[in-house]
């Protein structure tokens, strides 16, 4: 597969077929690979449609468990974990300390993290929601809804909607997930998307995660590079709590600043991850 990649060009004709043919050779390593992009475009041949539904599908993937390897024996160090693997635990962990029941997965994609939410017994309720039903076909198909038992099928439903306009379908929930999406949103419709998320959707708490451009260069990102075609910022920790901050004293949240990822005492982790809560405000 990387043969035509190092080469910068493809000797063959590139069709849709191309793109499962990517993600089924470099499904378990492109998704976290520092060129990624470099990689997805040259063995796309720069075609831009199948480079923005691979690139999609990729960001969907990233961190899905390669296949179980043997553990590392005596003196070897274990394999690294994959940075989304370690943001779904994350968020997951949130969501139980936050004693959330009813749960909707905004900006879900292929539904990894419904996935996980329904393995959990304290869940009764998870909505994935996606602005894009290509993305939510997927997620039925990883989640097998067509074969699912009816009581575990009663848990889960999949919505066609975006997250900076108002659905009344996603209103009184416990907690609304917002991972790795605020970065995809337009900086002058953030507006948009906190009146429909704090204001409209108005749930006891938000769970949401963002990268941390500080951490850039140790992906090997020249400055002022982003790590994926569709961010359409990123923010430094300070630029996030500023945002934070602000938002949660217009609509009455109390805010929980974290991370997720390997801490480097200059630069801080890799992903930034922020609680608010109304139940902390109250």
């Amino acid at each position: 597969m990387l043969l035509p990649v190092l080469a910068g060009s493809k000797h063959y004709w590139v069709s849709a077929d191309e793109v499962d043919k990517l993600l089924r050779a470099a499904g378990d390593w492109l998704p976290e690979h520092p060129e990624r992009e470099l990689v997805t475009r040259r063995y796309l041949a720069h075609q831009r449609s199948y480079v923005d539904d691979a690139t999609a599908r990729l960001g969907a993937l990233e961190g899905v468990p390669a296949p179980e390897e043997p553990d590392a024996g005596a003196g070897e160090a274990a394999p690294a974990r994959p940075l989304a693997a370690l943001r779904r635990e994350a968020v997951v962990a949130e969501l139980r300390r936050l004693g959330a029941a009813r749960v909707v997965d905004m900006g879900c994609g292929e539904g990894a993290l419904v996935a996980d939410l329904l393995r959990e017994p304290w869940v009764e309720e998870v909505v994935g929601a996606d602005v894009s039903a290509t993305e939510l076909d997927r997620a039925a198909r990883r989640l097998d809804l067509a074969r699912m038992p009816d009581r575990q099928r009663a848990r889960v439903r999949l919505l066609q909607s975006s997250v900076t306009y108002r659905d009344r379908r996603l209103a009184g929930y416990d907690v609304v997930v917002l991972s790795e999406v605020l970065e995809h949103v337009d900086l002058e419709r953030l507006p948009a998307l906190e009146r429909a998320v704090l204001a409209d959707a108005r749930p006891r708490a938000v769970v949401l995660t963002t990268p941390n451009v500080e951490r850039n260069a140790g992906y090997g990102l020249a400055p002022g590079e982003r790590r994926h075609l569709d961010h359409r910022f990123e923010w430094t920790r300070a630029e996030l709590a500023a945002w934070a901050a602000r938002v949660g004293a217009e609509h009455g949240y109390a805010v929980r600043l974290g991370g997720v990822g390997d801490d480097d005492p200059q630069h801080g982790q890799p992903t930034q991850l922020v609680v608010l809560d109304r139940g902390d405000a109250a």
